[in-house]
């Protein structure tokens, strides 16, 4: 039985939609059971065998400050959700609440996993292969050191060999260009780590890639700092949300207009489904000694479920061991890669 801690309360819409999808999901995964944390008022009527009430006093808001969150609501949802994680009741949490304070609270109750400096938040966006492209990281590190990259990268590797199934994904690092030579020097220097990475079977290091290839599909995993990640992260939602508005807004009076619409609405339709962001909801907190999820905090009940089916494919597929044993692979690297660091050179060098 998988069980998972869920954070009722996160979100631009708290238990309205994160019970419904709960739900849902306990209907289509028959092993798997849910801790529902939040206010004792706002889950009070739901009921299923699979289900247990946990109660929380306070709700972190979504423009709460990380110090808020992290030092005064020590009873929050999103707090207690992660206890669950830390105290072994659940294999991973799901929160659609403030990232800032999810990602502060969870590092703080869970710490880093041994070999890594920091956590980093890894999530999907569609491709035209119809599929998706893994990114990291999305926002949590904006300012990122060579040795931080080849770390994403290892973590990356373990959490799309789950999510695809795939032993041996691709990696590709994130430039202004494909040749060596492009970059800046924190650029050149990961882009030499990750290939001595490759060269030691860590990784199945690619090369540079563009900001298009993320959405060709060039590589299964794109690795880049945090201010890039979360800008190419809107600019899909951008997309997504933009195509959606295109389909509902009500062609002219112009009966070519109109004709030439109901020729191009299938096609379009497909489009937008295809880049519908909430099919790939649910981003992955790497880094933690336990598994944690993060939803976009606009969620809807479908785009939440797929949440929580995120967190369940990683806890039953035992993630968080595959993240550890990758690390503890490339683990002469990193540690010859972070030494270097220490020692005063500020940017990791071959």
């Amino acid at each position: 039985m998988i069980v998972i801690a869920v954070d009722c309360m996160g979100g631009d819409h708290g238990p309205s939609i994160t019970l419904p999808a709960c739900r849902r999901f306990l209907e289509t995964h028959p092993q798997a059971a849910l801790r529902l944390v939040g206010l004792p008022e706002a889950l009070a009527g739901f009921e299923h065998p699979r289900a247990h009430i946990v109660p929380a006093s306070e709700v972190v808001g979504m423009d709460d400050p990380v110090e808020i969150a992290l030092r005064r609501k020590k009873d929050s949802s999103m707090r207690v959700a992660i206890m669950q994680v830390k105290d072994g009741l659940a294999q991973a949490a799901v929160s659609a609440g403030n990232t800032g304070a999810l990602m502060a609270i969870s590092r703080y109750i869970l710490k880093t996993l041994e070999g890594l400096d920091r956590p980093a938040i890894a999530g999907q966006i569609p491709n035209a292969k119809g599929l998706a492209t893994t990114v990291l990281d999305l926002g949590a590190n904006v300012d990122c050191s060579a040795e931080h990259l080849l770390q994403f990268a290892v973590m990356g590797s373990a959490l799309v060999s789950v999510l695809n199934d795939n032993p041996s994904p691709s990696v590709g690092l994130l430039n202004i260009g494909e040749e060596v030579i492009k970059g800046n020097e924190v650029i050149k220097a990961a882009g030499e780590l990750l290939r001595a990475a490759g060269q030691a079977g860590d990784l199945n290091f690619y090369g540079n890639v563009e900001g298009n290839d993320i959405f060709k599909g060039t590589t299964d995993l794109v690795v880049c700092d945090g201010f890039v990640g979360n800008v190419a992260l809107k600019a899909s939602e951008g997309l997504a949300g933009m195509m959606a508005n295109f389909l509902k807004t009500e062609f002219s009076s112009s009966v070519w207009t109109k004709v030439a619409a109901l020729v191009a609405y299938p096609v379009l339709k497909a489009f937008k489904n295809r880049v519908d962001h909430r099919k790939y909801n649910g981003a992955a907190l790497l880094g933690l000694r336990g598994l944690v999820f993060k939803s976009h905090g606009s969620a809807d009940e479908l785009a939440f479920g797929q949440a929580l089916n995120r967190a369940y494919d990683a806890a039953h597929n035992q993630l968080l061991d595959r993240v550890q044993a990758r690390i503890a692979h490339a683990a002469p690297l990193l540690m010859a890669s972070s030494g270097k660091v220490l020692a005063g050179e500020g940017v990791a060098v071959p």
